[in-house]
């Protein structure tokens, strides 16, 4: 009986006698409650995990919340208002360049003694303040990238000394001007560009780089250039002081660039603080000189009739709309259009003016260049102020002024 029943305890299942024999169950029976614990307990820190994730992303909004409340907070604090306030001033006055460049000229008109401070000294001084305004927008890198494409530079010293000079000659025989008159428009024709070409090139959007390359290019040009084509269209030989023309681009051009450009990296807060009144003061230096070079032959002026003015208005305004269309007819940028065309309208008429009252026998003939010098600023502002207003649809701003957009975007 003994041995059956050891048989039966020994041929039973494993787990049959255990809760009475205290024997261990199998893993897999004993696991089945410890899963459902721990599959509770995994839901719970689950739970947990996405309420702490709800509070965490919670708190963060509230904290955006108050930082942009701060943010408008500042922006409308009477500094930011009086900041907004002196960018629509500048950016007005800027706009208004074509009004006062011919407020100066009908003062120097009328009241001639009114500029008779601004002597040579003064106006060198006028041309080196509009040129450190624009250092202050320039860099290295921007002279670097124009020198990377060269051909605008090439094709704007043609048009200085090819176009400008032929178109000057064409609307003196046009309008009938008399010998001394013709020698007078001719030479504005026959000069380099302006200093005052690179204001407006910025004023206009354009790339004050290529211009202020444009103007040295064809500064440095007018050593050679200017002489031999007064000879050849004029039939006289005007001398041209080669050193003096060296030591005025040093003066007037290059050292005020180096100065502005190195402000811009060693002082970039103050050029920051002062680059929005950059416009305004070379509108203020352009003005001083052409109201200058206006005042010295006022009277010559008043009684040289219409014919002349229309010669010398026509001489700008048709470098400027040839300048622009011949740059886009080449499949340059707008940036680049603009900029040529600002280039090749605006000579230097008050270089013109010295060098016919040096040089030309006759007074009358530096009557054209005193002329010439109202009309490249009229027409040089007005083209800068329009194209200001219009967008550059084809993405090629440069410098300074897409530095400002970057920021804008950031």
């Amino acid at each position: 009986e003994t041995g059956k029943r050891a048989l039966m305890l020994s041929s039973a299942p494993l787990g049959a006698g255990a809760g009475l024999h205290g024997i261990s169950q199998p893993r897999s029976l004993l696991s089945s409650p410890h899963r459902q614990q721990h599959s509770e307990n995994g839901r719970r820190q689950t739970n947990r995990f996405q309420a702490l994730k709800r509070g965490i992303s919670k708190h963060l909004t509230s904290v955006k919340s108050a930082a942009e409340l701060a943010g408008s907070e500042n922006n409308s604090s009477p500094k930011s208002k009086l900041w907004k306030t002196y960018e629509n001033v500048m950016g007005v006055a800027t706009n208004l360049f074509p009004l006062w460049t011919l407020i100066s000229a009908i003062v120097a008109l009328n009241a001639p003694g009114a500029f008779a401070w601004f002597d040579t000294n003064w106006f060198t001084a006028g041309l080196g303040v509009l040129m450190l305004s624009m250092g202050i927008t320039l860099t290295p890198a921007d002279f670097a990238k124009v020198l990377t494409k060269p051909l605008p530079v090439i094709v704007g010293f043609v048009s200085c000394y090819g176009l400008m000079p032929a178109i000057a000659l064409g609307l003196a025989k046009l309008f009938a001007l008399n010998n001394a008159m013709t020698a007078g428009l001719v030479l504005c024709g026959c000069i380099n560009g302006g200093q005052a070409s690179n204001l407006c090139a910025y004023i206009a959007k354009g790339n004050v780089a290529l211009s202020v390359m444009m103007t040295l290019s064809t500064t440095v040009g007018a050593i050679f250039m200017t002489p031999l084509l007064s000879k050849v269209l004029l039939g006289t030989s005007i001398p041209v002081d080669a050193v003096g023309i060296a030591i005025s681009t040093m003066q007037v051009v290059l050292l005020p660039l180096i100065l502005g450009m190195g402000m811009k990296q060693t002082v970039p807060k103050v050029v920051d603080a002062i680059t929005p009144l950059t416009p305004v003061v070379g509108v203020v230096a352009t003005c001083l000189l052409v109201g200058s070079a206006v005042a010295q032959v006022a009277p010559d002026i008043l009684t040289a009739g219409g014919t002349l003015q229309w010669a010398a208005m026509l001489l700008h305004l048709l470098g400027g709309i040839l300048g622009y269309w011949g740059m886009k007819l080449l499949g340059q940028d707008e940036v680049t259009a603009r900029t040529s065309g600002i280039e090749t309208s605006m000579k230097s008429s008050a270089f013109g003016f010295l060098l016919a009252k040096l040089h030309f026998g006759d007074y009358a003939a530096r009557v054209p260049p005193a002329v010439s010098v109202v009309w490249m600023a009229l027409i040089g502002a007005t083209m800068a102020v329009v194209w200001r207003g219009m967008p550059i649809k084809d993405g090629s701003l440069t410098g300074a002024l897409a530095d400002d957009k970057e920021k804008n975007k950031e």
